[in-house]
C-alpha cells in the first residue's frame, strides 16, 4: 500500500463533518457543521482550517480517504432517484411482500414498511433462469426493447435489474443492461448480479433496488467533490470507505454507492480496532455516538465482526426485520437514533422517549440558538453540567443554557411536573438506557458477556456518556482515544484496501465437489483483487476466504473462515469439522443425523493491516492538576456533584484523576462519574477504570 506524508480524512455526519489531517506524522483536526444542501461546502471549509494549522495549502495533500452517511440518508428520507425495476414476471411483487414474516407478532395492527418503489415503477420480462443456473425460458430482445419504451415514457432516470436466480447466470440481467444502454444512455443502470450476487430474492432485489435509487445522487455529489477539490487545488486521488471496513476508489463508489451505507460507522470500528491492537485487547466493545445516531460493535482479536446482510431505516422501535435489508459485507453493529441532536418527546403512556428524530445541525439542538425548540441529548448534558457553554466544540459555538431549559421545561418539565433538571435528568437516563439495552442484546445475540470486555469510546458525544454506561452494563475499563471527536475519520486512514466479493452456489457436503469449490474461490479472488488493483497498482494483496454454511432445513447460516490451504485445497471432512466448532460455540452443541450445506462463497481481498506498535501501559504516578471545578449531574447518585476540570492537553503520561471529574479538549469532553478514576497512558489514551480496579 502506497504511502503518503499528508492524508485527509473526511467523515459527514448527520451534524458536524469531521476532517482530519495527517502531516508528516502529526495530526490536526477540525468539526464543522455539515452542510445538507451541499456537502462538498463543509469538507472544503474544514479542509482550509486543518491546513491552516498544519501551516501548508491544500495542493500538499497526497491522498483523501472520505465516508459519509448520504447514502443511508437518502435511503431513510425517500429522496433518491425516479427508478424503475425490471424483473422476472410473477416476481413484481416481491419487495413488497417482503419474506412474509411479523417483527411485532402480537401487533393486530401492524403497518408494513412501504417498499422503495411503488407497484407501477416495476416492471416484468418473460424469462426464467432454474436454481442450477440453467436458462429454461430465453429472454427475448423485443421483451426488453417494449420495458425500455414505458420506462422512458416515465420518465425515469435509473432502472434497477434483478432476475430470478441470475446470481448463479447474470447473462439475461446483462443483456438487459445493455439494450439499456443502448436505447436509454441517460438512464443509470445496476444489476442485481454484480451488486449482491447471492441467493435470496427479497434482499437481493431490495439491494440493487437500493444501488439504482442512490446511484444518480452519489455520482453527482462525487463529481461535485472532485471538481471543487480540483478548483481548490486539491490533485491526489480520492478514495471512499465502504461498510465492509475497507477503501475503494472512487470510480468504484459511484458504480456500488449501497456499498457506502455504513461507511461512516464502518471507519469508526476500524478505528477502535487499531486501538484494541495498540493496547493487546482481544475482547472490545466499540462505543460510537455523535450528533445523530449511536453504534455498537463487538470487535473481537483486534477484529470487528462483520456481516453479510443488515437493515437500513427500521420503522418499528428498532425491530429487526421492520428495515430495509441490504445484502452486502458490512461490519455488524447495532445502530440506534441516540445522538447528541437526538430529540426527546412524551409517548401516550406519558412516559419519556427520545429519538429516533435528530435536530442534525439544522436548526439543531435548543442550545444552539439557530431555531431549535425541543430539547435534544446535548440540551440534557449542557443542563447537567457536562458542557462547558462557552468552551463547546472548542469555543466556536456558543450554547444557550437558558434556551435548553425552556426545551426541557416546554416538552417534557410541564407535561410531567419537572423542572429543568429533573428532565434533563430522565432524558439522559432514558437515552444511557437505551444504549444499554441495544449493547446488552447485541452481547446476547452473539453468545457474549459484556463484563469481560473493555469499552472504547469516541465520536463527538461518546465520552459524555460512555462512563454512565459503563456503570449500567458492568464494564470495568473504558478508554477514550486521542482524537476521539473525530474517530470515524481516523479510522478511514487506518483503513486497508479492500473489496469483499460473494456468490451463492448451493452445495451438500454430501456431494462436496472441490474442483468446483477451487475454481470458484479463484474467480471471486480474482473478482476482488481487480477492485483493489484499481486502488493501488503495485499494493501487496492478501485473500481472506470464508463461506457461510447451516444444517440442511435450516433458515440461515454461520459464516465459517477458511486459511489459504483449506480454501486452494478444499476437503470435506476439513470443512465439516470447522461447521461443527463454529455452530458449538454458538449453541453449545452439535446437531446429529443431518447433512451440512454451503450457501454462500466470500473472498476479501485486502492490502495488509497498519503495523501497530504495542503501548507500554503504565501505573499511577502523580494526580493530575486540576484548574478549577463545576456543578455536574452524577446520575449514580442522583445529586449534583463537584467536578474537577482538566485539559486533557494538561495531562501528562501516568498522571491520573480520580472521579467525579470533567476531562476537556476541543473536540468532546469526557465525564469521569464518581465511581471511576483514570490514569494518561503513553499513547494519549484516557484510561477509565472502576474504583477499585486495576487499570
Amino acid at each position: 500500500m502506497q504511502t503518503f506524508s499528508t492524508r485527509l480524512g473526511v467523515d459527514i455526519g448527520g451534524t458536524f463533518t469531521d476532517v482530519v489531517l495527517e502531516h508528516n506524522g502529526t495530526s490536526h483536526s477540525t468539526k464543522v457543521l455539515t452542510t445538507y444542501a451541499a456537502p462538498e461546502n463543509a469538507i472544503i471549509d474544514g479542509m482550509h482550517q486543518v491546513c491552516a494549522k498544519a501551516g501548508i495549502t491544500p495542493a500538499a495533500i497526497g491522498q483523501i480517504i472520505h465516508g459519509t452517511t448520504l447514502a443511508t440518508n437518502a435511503l431513510i428520507e425517500r429522496r433518491g432517484a425516479k427508478t424503475a425495476l425490471i424483473t422476472t414476471q410473477g416476481f413484481r411483487d416481491v419487495i413488497e411482500m417482503r419474506t412474509e414474516s411479523r417483527f411485532e407478532q402480537y401487533d393486530l395492527n401492524l403497518t408494513l414498511p412501504e417498499p422503495l418503489l411503488p407497484r407501477q415503477s416495476r416492471f416484468t420480462v418473460t424469462e426464467r433462469v432454474d436454481a442450477s443456473g440453467d436458462i429454461l425460458i430465453p429472454l427475448d430482445r423485443a421483451d426488453i426493447e417494449t420495458v425500455a419504451d414505458q420506462i422512458a415514457q416515465g420518465g425515469y432516470t435509473s432502472v434497477a435489474v434483478g432476475l430470478i436466480h441470475s446470481y448463479l447466470n447474470g447473462a439475461h440481467e446483462r443483456m438487459v443492461r445493455d439494450v439499456l444502454a443502448q436505447r436509454l444512455p441517460d438512464v443509470m443502470a445496476s444489476i442485481s448480479c454484480e451488486v449482491s450476487p447471492q441467493m435470496r430474492e427479497y434482499e437481493r432485489f431490495n439491494t440493487v433496488v437500493a444501488n439504482a435509487y442512490i446511484k444518480p445522487l452519489m455520482k453527482s455529489y462525487l463529481d461535485r467533490l472532485a471538481g471543487r477539490l480540483k478548483t481548490e487545488g486539491v490533485a491526489c486521488n480520492i478514495f471512499l470507505m465502504h461498510s465492509g471496513g475497507g477503501i475503494i476508489s472512487i470510480e468504484s463508489a459511484a458504480d456500488f454507492p449501497v456499498r457506502l451505507v455504513e461507511s461512516g460507522p464502518a471507519g469508526g470500528a476500524v478505528f477502535a480496532a487499531n486501538i484494541a491492537a495498540r493496547h493487546g485487547l482481544d475482547k472490545v466493545l466499540s462505543f460510537d455516538m455523535g450528533g445523530t445516531t449511536a453504534k455498537i460493535c463487538l470487535i473481537k482479536n483486534q477484529t470487528p465482526k462483520t456481516s453479510r446482510v443488515f437493515e437500513v431505516a427500521r420503522t418499528y422501535r428498532f425491530k429487526k426485520g421492520s428495515g430495509m435489508p441490504i445484502s452486502i459485507p458490512v461490519i455488524d453493529m447495532v445502530e440506534i437514533g441516540a445522538g447528541g441532536g437526538s430529540l426527546a418527546h412524551i409517548d401516550a403512556l406519558n412516559q419519556i422517549r427520545v429519538g429516533p428524530e435528530s435536530a442534525g445541525s439544522e436548526p439543531g439542538p435548543a442550545c444552539y440558538g439557530r431555531g431549535g425548540t425541543k430539547p435534544a441529548v446535548t440540551d440534557a448534558d449542557l443542563v447537567l453540567g457536562k458542557l462547558d457553554p462557552d468552551g463547546f466544540a472548542g469555543g466556536t459555538i456558543a450554547l444557550d443554557t437558558n434556551a435548553a431549559k425552556t426545551a426541557l421545561i416546554t416538552t417534557l418539565g410541564t407535561p410531567l411536573g419537572m423542572d429543568a433538571t429533573t428532565a434533563a435528568f430522565g432524558l439522559a437516563e432514558v437515552v444511557d438506557e437505551n444504549m444499554a439495552n441495544a449493547a446488552r442484546v447485541h452481547a446476547v445475540e452473539n453468545g457474549e458477556d459484556l463484563s469481560d470486555y473493555t469499552m472504547i469510546a469516541f465520536g463527538g458525544a461518546a465520552p459524555l456518556h460512555a462512563g454512565r454506561l459503563c456503570e449500567k452494563l458492568g464494564i470495568q475499563r473504558l478508554l477514550v482515544p486521542p482524537g476521539a471527536g473525530v474517530g470515524s475519520a481516523i479510522g478511514f486512514l487506518r483503513a486497508p484496501f479492500s473489496f469483499e466479493a460473494n456468490r451463492s452456489v448451493y452445495m451438500q457436503l454430501s456431494h462436496f465437489d472441490p474442483a468446483k469449490i477451487t475454481a470458484l474461490l479463484a474467480d471471486l479472488k480474482s473478482e476482488a483483487t481487480g477492485f483493489v488493483r484499481n486502488c493501488d497498482a503495485k499494493a501487496t494483496i492478501n485473500s481472506e476466504y470464508k463461506t457461510y454454511m447451516r444444517y440442511t432445513g435450516q433458515g440461515w447460516e454461520i459464516p465459517i473462515v477458511l486459511t489459504e490451504a483449506q480454501a486452494t485445497t478444499p476437503d470435506a471432512a476439513t470443512f465439516t469439522t470447522l461447521f461443527k466448532t463454529e455452530y458449538t460455540k454458538l449453541f453449545g452443541r452439535v446437531v446429529e443425523g443431518l447433512d451440512i450445506e454451503i450457501t454462500v462463497w466470500s473472498v476479501n481481498a485486502t492490502t495488509p493491516p497498519e503495523t501497530v506498535a504495542q503501548v507500554a501501559e503504565l501505573q499511577e504516578t502523580t494526580p493530575a492538576a486540576s484548574h478549577s471545578s463545576r456543578a455536574m449531574f452524577d446520575p449514580a447518585l442522583s445529586a449534583f456533584v463537584d467536578a474537577k476540570i482538566i485539559h486533557r492537553a494538561d495531562m501528562a503520561t501516568g498522571q491520573y484523576i480520580i472521579g467525579p471529574a470533567i476531562i476537556t479538549e476541543d473536540e468532546t469532553t469526557i465525564i469521569l462519574p464518581s465511581s471511576r478514576r483514570a490514569i494518561c497512558q503513553p499513547d494519549g489514551c484516557i484510561d477509565i477504570t472502576a474504583q477499585g480496579a486495576k487499570p
